[in-house]
């Protein structure tokens, strides 16, 4: 009889979102040598025979977690077979200022974070205690672009974190680039948002606000788009800027450790995070500047083997072996 092991997720299938690819996509590298079940909320009907949960955000997913320790016991170096996965905002904002977040943290047996420069925002006591699973995906044919237009598009819903005001102040700025076509693909967790989104398109008919949309389908997207902008104020290692490096789609990303962690210090593709002018001056030199996406095109391409499939599948079936031995 396979181990069980249990993925708390604060989203599932519904939400459509980067919490929930990841659980789906741990199912999946798991499956073949554990019984694997996601679940919003635990304990469940069968959480009995629980080995290893693997609760991914730390401020959402603490009630979970505190049942867990509370069921195995808690001691210093973490509760049995209990990993906590920390989001941008677990990073960036709540293990500073919730206390549910911070408790999550010193119940966790191992920490992971999604990228390198994760471990830096956490407490110099956790490091050790604190592995990087870079997130994958598999990759895609690069597509030929069209030459009459630059198609900037932007993956993310509509809340504060992703900052899609940056991305609507751009398209003001760019009023009289009417080459430069945006498109924005989330949907309005924030209503204020939405209607801004709609009123942005109302004003500047070269953005186009598309709401949410099925996974493959915004994959297509990003596949079909001269860049990904890529506007987030706090990102734990977003699913979108690999998809389009493994797409042949470059990205300009705002200058944050989530984005820096994935692309790499020495990328020539960031803006300040808030500032629309310089995302405009980037989108700019996309359009206008021979040489500067392809430049782009070639330092993404440089990182995609760091998203592939196995090294994920390696360090994850790692970690849960791992959890599974250092029970007592």
């Amino acid at each position: 009889m396979p181990q069980r092991v249990v993925i708390v997720s604060p989203a599932l299938s519904d939400a459509n979102n980067g919490n929930w690819q990841t659980a789906r996509r741990w199912q999946g590298f798991l499956q073949s040598q554990y019984a694997v079940r996601i679940v919003k909320a635990w304990p469940d009907e069968q959480a009995q025979d629980d080995a290893v949960m693997l609760a991914l955000h730390a401020k959402r997913s603490a009630p979970a977690i505190q049942a867990w320790a509370q069921r195995h016991g808690a001691p210093a170096e973490g509760s049995p077979g209990l990993g906590v996965v920390l989001t941008g905002t677990d990073l960036y904002r709540d293990i500073q200022e919730d206390a549910s977040a911070q408790q999550s943290l010193r119940l966790a047996r191992q920490l992971v974070v999604l990228q390198p420069l994760g471990v830096d925002a956490l407490p110099a006591d956790l490091k050790a205690r604190t592995r990087v699973i870079i997130q994958s995906t598999r990759s895609r044919q690069a597509q030929t672009k069209t030459q009459r237009h630059l198609r900037a598009l932007m993956v993310g819903h509509l809340r504060a974190e992703k900052d899609p005001q940056t991305l609507m102040a751009c398209a003001g700025l760019l009023q009289k680039e009417e080459h430069i076509l945006i498109d924005h693909v989330g949907a309005a967790l924030d209503d204020t948002l939405g209607q801004q989104a709609r009123h942005t398109m109302q004003t500047h008919p070269h953005y186009r606000w598309l709401g949410a949309l099925p996974h493959e389908a915004t994959r297509k997207r990003i596949a079909a788009a001269h860049v990904l902008v890529h506007a987030s104020r706090m990102e734990g290692g977003a699913h979108v800027v690999m998809e389009a490096v493994c797409s042949g789609t470059p990205v300009i990303a705002s200058r944050i450790d989530g984005n820096v962690g994935m692309l790499g210090a020495d990328y020539d593709g960031y803006f300040e995070a808030g500032d629309a002018q310089g995302l405009a001056q980037c989108l700019k030199r996309a359009a206008h500047e021979r040489g500067f996406l392809q430049h782009l095109a070639r330092q993404c391409a440089l990182r995609a083997p760091l998203f592939a499939p196995q090294a994920e599948r390696s360090a994850l079936l790692d970690l849960v072996s791992h959890l599974i031995h250092k029970r007592t």
